[in-house]
């Protein structure tokens, strides 16, 4: 094959084949970035007017001139600042020393081997195939959370951080393996300083046991390790599919940390009921499971995901491989089964963080119901629904979406203060003090009760709860998961036990106002209520509560519907059946 090319500095661009290389490593870059690229190599050393190159470059298309920026930028990244000059209020110029040519592609059927053959008679290897042009991974590295290592990337360095929190499973590297992924990760990180992690259990994230995948609660931690090791301390989230749900549910509990949150294709719960019809039914989920069992391995899913690529050979082999590398058929079965658990619905209303839903109107894996659900039960969010079938965003039109998220990303605001979070609420009471102190009788009961409350301060912070309001007869908690607050009240209830003392002890999900170390509110008065349900040493929890620990491994019996006095509404209430061996949810 013979084309024009271009050399320069360390790379060569082959215009007819649409090939960059720096050395012998192959680059992809978005469609209109090669062409800003191609316009610079054709025009070294002249001025163009931003005028003309928007006009050609994107030919009789209006674009705006943040376009023509983002292509820039992303230029700059790839090559180096110093080749491409800004001339103020007209245009830029490309310094680089160009030199012009023919290439001669020799492809090695079978290999993986090539050679460029370029005027000048120089030789250079092209150690890829031309179907597996992608652009490189970036570096992988690892930080601990807890005793797992999570696996993370960062890509490009613009001025707000972007949490990407992929959906289902994951890999890493494998997102880049294919062009369109590829591009749309490029793209976000044009404008911002793109934070990628694998969930424990998938992907280059270690391996874990099938028991022992991640809860919504986990992965928020895991969110916090990654944030902390590149220096975040606030970030946009953008949560694709089932990445949605943990991302709000990080937004409540931490809003200090989100800077914005973006959910494209998501969904609030993953089960049909008489309040959330869009759902699929308990049957179809289990006809979902079965097919994984049988066909893990294959493209699976593609049909729902992507279908308008669901004929294309290679994007159905890239889809099977990201699979087969992203979880192992069991762990793949079980983290679908453990999501079809999860439900945030009470959870969205206490998103208080800037928030954009991105729906497409015919995506057939998630309706578009369930992304309008998700909005209306948002305070002030938007909503924007895009025409298209496919659910995966960087599959279809996915320029209009990373322009809608680059958007909304340029005017989130970094400040704020936020006075009200989302927090799981534990109160322990004694069941009957008067009845306790009779039935220890020479025991000096001030003192029982102070090496008490000293050793539910104890549980507190191991479990990472923060003390509330602590009483003679009352002690008022909060955690950042219910997870572990049922965890710690289980310790302290089996403790009690352990002395002959019964507590009541009630959990409740919600928003919290917060002044300080003091936390008051609707959440606080429901979790005091619920613990006067308690019939004596059994932990009982809301709806809210069990529907957030999917994946915990944690068992509840439902007790029926209860109205409190002065709290508005039924409240279905459970009460704790099992506790995992762990104790602690570190």
């Amino acid at each position: 094959m013979k084309s024009e090319t271009y050399t320069f500095s360390t790379f060569t661009l082959d215009v007819a084949e649409r090939l960059l290389f720096d050395g012998d490593r192959p680059i992809t870059l978005p469609p209109k970035v090669f062409d800003t690229l191609v316009m610079f190599a054709a025009n070294p050393g002249k001025v163009l007017s931003k005028e003309r190159m928007m006009t050609e470059i994107w030919e009789d298309a209006f674009v705006e001139e943040n376009n023509l920026a983002q292509n820039i930028s992303q230029l700059r990244r790839v090559l180096g600042s110093e080749m491409i000059e800004t001339v103020p209020k007209f245009g830029y110029r490309f310094v680089a020393d160009v030199a012009t040519g023919d290439v001669i592609v020799e492809e090695v059927v079978g290999t993986t081997t090539g050679r460029i053959y370029i005027d000048d008679g120089s030789v250079g290897e092209i150690h890829t195939s031309v179907t597996q042009l992608s652009a490189v991974s970036p570096r992988t590295q690892y930080v601990q959370s807890g005793d797992v290592n999570i696996a993370y990337q960062v890509v490009g360095d613009g001025p707000i951080d972007i949490v990407f929190v992929m959906g289902w499973v994951s890999h890493l590297e494998y997102f880049w393996k294919h062009h369109s992924f590829a591009s749309f990760l490029e793209q976000l990180s044009s404008f911002s300083r793109l934070i990628l992690f694998d969930k424990r259990g998938t992907g280059l994230s270690d391996r874990v046991p099938l028991d022992k995948l991640p809860t919504l609660e986990q992965r928020m931690e895991d969110v916090h390790a990654v944030m902390d090791a590149v220096d975040s301390e606030r970030a946009v989230l953008v949560g694709v599919s089932e990445g949605g749900p943990m991302c709000s549910l990080f937004a409540a509990t931490y809003p200090e940390r989100t800077a914005g949150l973006v959910m494209i294709g998501t969904y609030a719960k993953r089960i049909r009921d008489d309040d959330y019809p869009w759902a699929p039914t308990e049957e179809q989920r289990e006809a979902f499971f079965d097919l994984m069992r049988r066909e893990w391995g294959g493209p699976v899913g593609i049909d729902e995901r992507a279908p308008s690529m669901k004929d294309d050979a290679e994007f159905r082999n890239w889809w099977a491989e990201y699979l087969r590398n992203g979880a192992s058929p069991g762990a793949a079965v079980a983290l679908t089964q453990m999501n079809a658990e999860i439900d945030v619905r009470g959870v969205l209303p206490s998103v208080r963080v800037p928030t954009l839903v991105i729906h497409r109107t015919g995506d057939i894996c998630l309706k578009v119901e369930e992304g309008r659900f998700v909005a209306d039960s948002i305070p002030d969010s938007q909503f924007v629904e895009f025409d298209g079938i496919d659910h995966l965003p960087f599959v279809g039109d996915s320029q209009e979406i990373v322009d809608e998220i680059e958007q909304f990303v340029t005017n989130v605001s970094l400040g704020g203060e936020y006075d009200r979070v989302l927090a799981t609420v534990m109160c322990v009471s004694l069941a009957d003090p008067r009845s306790e102190e009779e039935k220890h009788p020479g025991v000096d009961w001030a003192d029982f009760v102070e090496r008490s409350k000293s050793y539910v301060h104890r549980q507190l912070r191991m479990f990472k709860g923060r003390e509330v309001s602590v009483g003679d007869e009352e002690t008022l908690a909060a955690f950042d998961g219910p997870a572990r607050a049922i965890r710690c009240a289980a310790a302290i209830n089996k403790a009690a036990l352990s002395q002959g003392v019964t507590l009541r002890i009630g959990l409740h999900t919600g928003e919290c106002d917060v002044r300080g170390e003091v936390y008051s509110g609707f959440a606080v008065d429901l979790a005091r209520k619920i613990s006067e349900t308690s019939t004596g040493s059994n932990i009982v929890v809301s709806r809210t509560v069990k529907d957030l620990v999917a994946g915990s491994g944690l068992k509840f019996t439902e007790i029926g519907n209860t109205k409190f006095e002065g709290i508005d509404g039924n409240w279905r209430l459970f009460e704790v059946m099992s506790e995992p061996a762990s104790s602690v949810a570190g």
